[in-house]
């Protein structure tokens, strides 16, 4: 194992264990969010109230010395808000641009489906080129730039489902879920005096994960691992339990994400159990169901677990 790799294992244990101390019961959850970091994606927790997504997205953030910014996402929260606007400055005579809340390395999207549509759309730009244009002026985002999105299911009052382009540009998707009765009973002593995020202290920097991210990209996939990546993205698209299968963008994602997690285990290629473990979160809020697995009860998740089996995984050599 190289020096960055090896950082990479020793720095994400230590992020992991700090995150685990203040979310309980959910170490899926905690790996996931730290492989969409490293993979340089952005991340939807979607569940209802009160399991924790927003927690989770503090959490790393105070992890990370690095400049975090909150987004309160309200039906009246205008594009401007997020990306910025020209002001006009009586002294100097000119236009000066003042930054939006967009502009950090870690920004907390608070239930990001109570804003409009519009407001939603101002995200799209900032999500996949890492910048930001207005009146004409391009302004890059720094790096690292991950956006943390916390929404409720539309069904709950005063939401907007996300539009398919936004929802396409967020690597990964993940459910919280309630705790188990152990870790909701462990919660009540670590959050029912004061809030843990109090006492947690940040233990990597920006730098650092700009590093680890450097590092991430140098892990090799072979030939018969790409091949199994389009495969099973491919097949997405002809299963005739999914209207809708999954994009391009998803198949670059699988990969980086596939990538990330192959760097965390500790190794410096990417096995096809890498691709299998992060198939769901990944591809499973990219594909829309078809009217007759909506009828027959079926999510997403079981719905790829079947494309999974279906599609033959490479035998790679020793």
């Amino acid at each position: 194992m190289d020096d960055g790799l090896l950082m990479v294992r020793e720095v994400t244990a230590r992020l992991e264990s700090a995150m685990n101390e203040v979310i309980e019961g959910k170490p899926e959850a905690v790996r996931t969010t730290v492989t969409v970091l490293l993979a340089e994606g952005h991340l939807l927790l979607e569940d209802v109230p009160g399991t924790g997504k927003t927690m989770l997205a503090k959490t790393l953030g105070q992890c990370i010395d690095a400049s975090v910014r909150r987004v309160q996402f309200t039906p009246d929260l205008l594009p401007s808000d997020i990306t910025g606007v020209s002001v006009f400055n009586q002294d100097s005579r000119e236009f000066e641009f003042r930054r939006g809340a967009i502009f950090a390395n870690v920004v907390v999207g608070d239930e990001i489906n109570r804003a409009s549509p519009k407001t939603q759309s101002a995200m799209l730009e900032c999500m996949e080129e890492h910048q930001v244009t207005v009146d004409g002026v391009t302004y890059p985002l720094p790096e690292p730039f991950m956006v943390m999105a916390t929404q409720n299911p539309i069904e709950m009052e005063g939401t907007y489902p996300l539009p398919e382009a936004q929802r396409d540009r967020f690597m990964a998707r993940i459910s919280m879920g309630y705790p188990s009765p152990r870790a909701e009973l462990d919660m009540l002593d670590t959050h029912g005096g004061r809030s843990p995020l109090r006492d947690l202290r940040a233990v990597t920097d920006a730098d650092t994960v700009r590093r680890m991210i450097a590092a991430v990209r140098s892990v090799h996939a072979s030939d018969a691992v790409r091949q199994y990546v389009v495969d099973v993205v491919s097949a997405t698209r002809t299963s005739p339990e999914l209207r809708l299968g999954a994009s391009p963008r998803g198949t670059i994602h699988l990969l980086r994400a596939a990538r990330a997690r192959a760097a965390l285990e500790g190794r410096d290629h990417v096995l096809p159990d890498d691709v299998q473990l992060v198939a769901a979160p990944v591809l499973a809020h990219r594909v829309i169901l078809s009217a007759e697995a909506q009828l027959a009860r079926r999510d997403a998740s079981s719905v790829l677990d079947d494309v999974l089996r279906r599609v033959r995984v490479p035998a790679l050599r020793a």
